[in-house]
């Protein structure tokens, strides 16, 4: 009896999904065709510069000073050069770099500071509409840090450019293809879970089977339609 329980009941997800097959349909062609529209045409691309700087203490020799305890105090030091980066102060300093273009609360909105754990490096990510202007923000900001970090922080270690930012040729941002896949799943997800609300609410009796469920009576006989 199980059994064909489970059977009918899959028969009924089925027939619900064929009835309702156009208003699936429609749904996901609009959720998709919507997010592409707007992936490939409205949405302008964002693109990403970034920089990392590794700070360490140099020997008097010039050498690197590769002792495990300044190692490992650099390490735990990062973090405090991390806000440092972030600061007003850094920010106000590569606004100037950049002639006023960006504003120091704009720059800190934009560009992102982040240690790497268990190492003395340090990356700056800047992001813009224009890639120029993104190489440009990182350069600003991380100048800026290396002045403004030797200040606040003479005795500290010495702050070297590891690895200087590129021309960002492709866009970070929108992940055209990415957005698209998730508006068709989104949209199959909402017009399925729609047409099976709206078959719920449905309680208009059609068939003999709809009188079995709802009022729980057995079937004497059924009227044929007369065809004319």
């Amino acid at each position: 009896m199980e059994d064909e329980e489970t059977t009918l009941d899959i028969r009924d997800f089925f027939n619900v999904l064929k009835k309702r097959r156009k208003l699936i349909v429609l749904v996901v062609l609009i959720c998709t065709l919507a997010s592409a529209v707007l992936s490939f045409f409205v949405i302008q691309p964002t693109y990403e510069a970034d920089t990392t700087i590794i700070i360490g203490k140099l020997a008097e020799n010039g050498k690197s000073n590769t002792q495990y305890n300044d190692v490992m105090m650099y390490q735990n030091l990062i973090k405090t050069y991390a806000q440092i980066a972030g600061s007003n102060v850094v920010m106000e300093g590569a606004s100037s770099k950049l002639n006023g273009a960006f504003s120091p609360e704009k720059l800190k909105k934009v560009v992102s500071i982040t240690p790497q754990q268990g190492t003395q490096i340090l990356q700056i990510k800047g992001q813009s509409k224009d890639p120029a202007e993104a190489v440009k923000m990182v350069n600003a900001v991380s100048s800026s840090f290396i002045a403004e970090s030797k200040k606040v922080f003479p005795t500290g270690g010495n702050i070297n450019i590891m690895d200087s930012p590129r021309f960002p040729d492709k866009p970070v941002k929108p992940k055209k293809l990415l957005n698209v896949a998730i508006a068709f799943f989104i949209g199959l997800l909402v017009s399925v879970g729609f047409s099976f609300m709206l078959e719920y609410m449905d309680n208009t009796i059609k068939t003999e089977d709809d009188i079995k469920k709802q009022i729980g009576i057995p079937v004497l006989g059924i009227i044929p339609k007369e065809q004319s």
